[in-house]
Parts: C-alpha cells; structure tokens; sequence
C-alpha cells in the first residue's frame, strides 16, 4: 500500500482527521530532527560556523543554518498537503519560502543587504496578498471601519506580511526564543482554524510548530549538536506566521464558533495578543533608538531578551519567561473580550503595551545596575 497515495491520504483526511493532524505534526517534528544532524555535520566539516563577536549572546562558534531543513521540511509537507484540494495557496506559499530561504542563506554563508533581503521580502509577500482565499476589503467594524479599497487591503497586508518578517527575525537573538515564540503563536493559530472549521490551517499550523519543537532539541544543546536557525531559518518562519495571521484577520467562520474574541471586529487585536512578543519588541528597540538619535536599524542590546539576560538569566530562562509573557498577554485579551467591546479591547491592549514597556524599562535600569555592581566585585 502506497501512504502518499492521493486517494488514501484523502479517506485518511476526511475519516480520522484528528488523527491526521497528529501525524502532520510528527512527521514534521520527525524529519526535521533527522534532517538537522545531517544539515550540522556538513555545517561544521565546511568550517560553515558563526564567529563570537562583541554583539553576540554565545560563547562558541555555532553553525546557523537550521533553516535549511526548516525549508526541505515545509516544502515536503506543504506538497503533501496538496494532494488534499483544501486550499489554492500551497504552490504561492512554496515559491515565496524559495525567495526568503535563498536570501536568508546568502546572510548566513557571507551576509546579504538590506535591500537584498527586503526585495525578497516583497517579492514573497506579493505571492501571497493576492491569493483570493486571502482577499481584504472589509475590516468588520474594526475601530469603526467597514469596507475598504481592494487597492488599500493589498498594500496592508504586504506590510502586515513584511512587518512580521522583520519583527520575527529581531527576536531570534538568544536560544530557543524565536522556537518558543513560534510555538505559541502556531498552536494558538492552530486551535482557532480548528474550533472555525479551517483544516487546511489547523495542518499548516501544526506543521510550523513541529519543526520548532524538533529544532528545539539542538538550539538548546551545548557544542557539537548546537544550531542556530538564522536568516535561513527566521525569514520563512515568519512567513509562514504572517501567511497564518493573514489568514485569521480574513476568514469566514461559522457563527455557532464565534467567541467573543473572534468576533470579525475583534481579529486584528487578537493577532496583536498573539503577536505580542514580536511586535512590541520591534517597536520598543525602534523607539529607543529613535529616542537615542540613532538609526532604527542599527543594531544594539535593547531587546527584550538582553534586558533579561543583564538581569543574570541564562538563554533558556530568558527564552520560557517571555514566551509565558506572551501567553499572559493572550490571557488578558481572551478574559477582556468577555466584558469589552472593540473600542475597549483596543484600548486594553495600549494598556497592556504601555505597561510592559513600563516594566522593560524599569528591568533595563535594574539590569545596568546588576552589570555594574558585577563589575566592581574583585576577580569578577
């Protein structure tokens, strides 16, 4: 019997669906703990490694091309996944992983620009925007917004597509945040499409979270079996997570499954819950440097996981405390949109932004303080 069948992946499908997701996750999680070893080993028999410099949160030379079999794994599943006839998008998302990978690879092996890396970020986000399971001309009373130009729905999600790009790739500073992060914000995406009737998704989504969970293993490991995901790696992650957002700002969904946080009006500020480590993390180093004369792009020690690295903590305790952060934030926006209305969601949110950069400015200045009294102990 043939298990790539078409026909028998299909019965699988429709028959004991729940089963099926199961096995799209393992068979994500599978290969990419098969494929990174053989990725590792001719990372480091080519001298293929990431040299320590000032900036960098490591101590050791470690290969960063733990995209590669991120992009081998999503291209294998998301062809598998066609055979379903669930969804158009499969062939776009392939072509704009092409793009993302092969420029996110060219930073890894000798550093590609800025302009480089945006033209593939544009040219990947185009083949997506236009795909008419993903059409946005109506933001459902968002804020007091109905309908709007077809033209201007294009241009918000090529930035939405792009924005997230970035401010997924800025996180991925230290082990295992970016794979944490990514994780929460898969399988929460994931169990909405599953309680909105959108399989396709609910797979898609599953898929992303089982290559983070099998990278895992290796982003936490010490020497030899060490690997980072690099550009190679974060730029096609956040694709997928943008493409999964883009999809949940636009769907139609049953109305037995509408809660009050999915409320049509209510998704764009449930994805900015979903976001939130990302997203307010790559408007909190851009204002600081704004604020502090410099460029937004230049790199500094501002994110959120230096802050907390300064205070003393190690990569893995930084890494599972902002990704429970992120989880907090979604917990307070779940609980308010059972009182709130979207006005007061919104201004929940401003709330809940204005506090944590409170609360990151404050553990900054603690961790300066830490940093210099570390400095005066003799021998240290």
């Amino acid at each position: 019997m043939n298990i790539l069948d078409q026909d028998i992946l299909l019965n699988l499908f429709q028959r004991h669906y729940l089963f099926f997701a199961g096995c799209v996750f393992v068979l994500a999680l599978m290969l990419t703990m098969y494929l990174t070893p053989k990725v590792l080993w001719v990372s480091r028999e080519k001298g293929l490694i990431t040299e320590v410099n000032h900036r960098s949160s490591h101590k050791v030379a470690v290969p960063p091309f733990g995209g590669v079999s991120f992009f081998l794994v999503l291209v294998l599943v998301i062809l598998l996944l066609q055979a379903l006839r669930e969804s158009n998008t499969g062939n776009n998302l392939v072509i704009g992983l092409c793009f993302l990978f092969l420029a996110g690879l060219k930073d890894d092996l000798v550093v590609s620009s800025a302009r480089l890396k945006m033209i593939s970020q544009l040219f990947a986000g185009i083949f997506i925007v236009f795909s008419p399971e993903l059409t946005l001309n109506n933001l459902q009373g968002f804020l007091g917004i109905y309908e709007i130009p077809l033209i201007l729905g294009y241009g918000l999600k090529l930035l939405l597509v792009v924005a997230l790009i970035n401010a997924y790739n800025l996180i991925d500073g230290i082990d295992g945040l970016a794979a944490i992060v990514g994780i929460i914000i898969s399988l929460t995406y994931a169990l909405v499409f599953h309680v909105s009737g959108k399989e396709y998704f609910v797979l898609i989504s599953l898929a992303v979270s089982g290559i983070l969970a099998g990278f895992l293993r290796f982003n936490f490991s010490r020497e030899k079996n060490k690997i980072f995901m690099g550009d190679g790696g974060s730029l096609i992650i956040g694709f997928m997570i943008a493409f999964l957002s883009l999809k949940l700002v636009v769907m139609d969904i049953e109305a037995s499954v509408i809660y009050h946080s999915l409320l049509p009006e209510n998704r764009l500020l449930f994805a900015l819950a979903v976001l939130f480590i990302p997203i307010f993390d790559t408007l909190r180093v851009i204002v600081i440097r704004l604020g502090n004369g410099n460029s937004p792009f230049e790199a500094d020690r501002n994110h959120m996981h230096h802050v907390l690295l300064d205070l003393g903590l190690n990569h893995k305790k930084a890494s599972f405390s902002l990704g429970a952060f992120n989880l907090l934030v979604i917990f307070c926006y779940v609980l308010g949109s059972q009182f709130l209305n979207n006005w007061g969601l919104f201004y929940l949110m401003i709330i809940l932004i204005g506090l944590s950069a409170a609360l990151f400015n404050y553990l900054k200045k603690l961790g300066a303080k830490k940093i210099e009294e570390r400095d005066l102990v003799p021998g240290e």
